[in-house]
C-alpha cells in the first residue's frame, strides 16, 4: 500500500466531514474530550466549518491516504504572536483505526511540518489529551515536546 498526503479540495469536503464527525468522537470518548470539542473542535455546522477552513489562507487542510482512499486528514493554522513572529498550530490529525500504523499519519504531518516551516513559523503546537499516550508519543516522534500543561476543574455537574 502506498499512503501519502495531499492539500484538501471542496471535492474531498464529503470525506473531510465523515472523518471530522469520526475525529471528534474519538476525542470527545477521552479524558478531557468534551471540552476539547467545545473550546477547539468545530463550531457547527461541520461542513461550513471545514469549507471555510479550506478557504482560509492561513489554515493548511490535508487529507492523508491509502493508495487513492483518503482515511485520514490534518489542518494547521497559523496564529500570530505578539512580537510580529507566527506559531503554527495543528488543530486536527486523525487516521481511521484500520489506517494507523502504516505511515498516512506521518505523512501528514510531514506536510504540515514543511507548510509551517513555510511560512516562516517558530515552531508548532498540537494538543494530545490526558492519558493518550499514542497520540503524545506520535507528536515526540516529530521533536513536539510538551511546553504547557493546561489544568481544569469541571464547575458544572451537568456536564459529568
Amino acid at each position: 500500500m502506498n499512503e501519502s498526503a495531499r492539500r484538501a479540495t471542496a471535492d474531498d469536503l464529503d470525506d473531510l466531514e465523515r472523518l471530522a464527525a469520526e475525529g471528534d468522537a474519538h476525542m470527545r470518548a477521552r479524558r478531557g474530550g468534551i471540552l476539547w470539542s467545545l473550546t477547539l473542535g468545530h463550531r457547527p455546522p461541520l461542513r461550513a466549518s471545514l469549507e471555510a477552513q479550506l478557504r482560509d489562507p492561513d489554515q493548511f487542510t490535508l487529507v492523508g491516504c491509502l493508495d487513492d482512499v483518503v482515511v485520514g486528514y490534518g489542518n494547521v493554522r497559523i496564529e500570530p504572536l505578539a512580537d510580529g513572529r507566527a506559531l503554527g498550530v495543528v488543530t486536527e490529525l486523525f487516521v481511521t483505526a484500520g489506517a494507523r500504523g502504516v505511515g498516512v499519519g506521518e505523512a501528514v504531518m510531514d506536510d504540515l511540518l514543511a507548510w509551517c516551516v513555510g511560512r516562516g513559523c517558530v515552531g508548532i503546537d498540537a494538543v494530545a489529551l490526558p492519558g493518550d499516550r499514542d497520540t503524545k508519543n506520535f507528536f515526540e516522534t516529530f521533536g513536539l515536546t510538551a511546553r504547557a500543561i493546561v489544568v481544569h476543574r469541571n464547575l458544572d455537574a451537568s456536564d459529568g
